[in-house]
């Protein structure tokens, strides 16, 4: 009913920038709040960013100043600038996004992920 598919992904060095893109697609009437988690080995999945339709922002603390997410309505498509990259941020990155589907009916979607692994 909708895919979420990731892009962006890879390996950088400490003090890096990466741009992480997620493209949303299929029987889509409207998205609401999109959004940026991640995952790192042998930890649960955690809130990076988050976006509303109205373009209202909330960041982790540990994000925040460095990270910066965006989204473009009309492309169904979120963001995730990445700069001053830390080694603790390596995670595999993975979009999320409410979707109200054309036949009326609220689903949470997920992207299957992208690798951000910052190393020297």
């Amino acid at each position: 009913q909708v895919q979420l598919v990731e892009s962006g992904g890879g390996l950088v060095q400490p003090g890096g920038s990466l741009r992480l893109s997620c493209a949303a697609s299929g029987s889509i009437f409207t998205i609401y709040t999109m959004g940026w988690y991640r995952q790192a080995p042998g930890k649960q999945r955690e809130l990076v960013a988050t976006i509303t339709s109205g373009g209202s922002t909330n960041y982790a603390d540990s994000v925040k100043g460095r990270f910066t997410i965006s989204r473009d309505n009309a492309k169904n498509t979120v963001y995730l600038q990445m700069n001053s990259l830390k080694p603790e941020d390596t995670a595999l990155y993975y979009c999320n996004a409410g979707v109200l589907l054309v036949i009326m009916k609220d689903v949470t979607a997920w992207g299957q992920g992208t690798q951000v692994t910052v190393s020297s």
